[in-house]
């Protein structure tokens, strides 16, 4: 797009876009920020009521591009929706499952700690306290997680605790050193 003046880029034009990447698209600018060189275009139907996409994109990313029209004022606030209990809710759950997620990694622990509490994680309850992996909330398995190294718990979940581990971490070796 070297040598565009941002004309062409003026709210309302409705493009036909190649990037660099080689995405093909078409879309409507909805505004261009000049100092950051970003362009926000919208995809999707002109219905009213039609889900559209946006698009975020740096100027310099754009190959080539084709002018087909002059639209309205894609924000006529008349016109223009945005769904903010359905954004929250989406950004909200997206908050909960990366809490999970991180809740699931190990802190100060080898990979191989982490691959065998992946490994465990696939048929029973577990979470980390610290560098102990603890297993349906009552069995304990503290570094180097040897089965020998499980504690705590009835005698039949820590014997099921121990007959998995043993398992998960024979398979873990099967895969060959740094798989973990």
């Amino acid at each position: 797009m070297e040598g565009s003046t941002g004309e062409e880029l003026a709210v309302g034009c409705v493009l036909s876009l190649r990037t660099t990447l080689g995405d093909d698209f078409e879309g409507q600018v909805i505004a261009y920020d000049r100092p950051s060189n970003i362009v926000v275009i919208q995809e999707g139907s002109s219905k009213t009521g039609a889900r559209k996409n946006i698009r975020l994109l740096k100027a310099n990313y754009i190959k080539d591009f084709t002018f087909l029209k002059k639209a309205e004022d894609p924000l006529d606030l008349n016109k223009c929706y945005i769904d903010l209990a359905s954004i929250q809710a989406r950004e909200e759950a997206a908050l909960r499952q990366a809490e999970i997620e991180a809740e699931r990694i190990g802190v100060g622990v080898t990979s191989e700690a982490q691959g065998i509490f992946d490994a465990l994680s696939k048929t029973l309850p577990v979470h980390w306290d610290k560098t102990v992996i603890v297993v349906m909330n009552e069995v304990r398995v503290s570094s180097p997680y040897l089965p020998e190294n499980v504690t705590g718990g009835t005698a039949a979940a820590n014997d099921r605790v121990k007959k998995v581990l043993e398992f998960e971490r024979k398979r873990l070796i099967a895969r060959g050193p740094g798989q973990f």
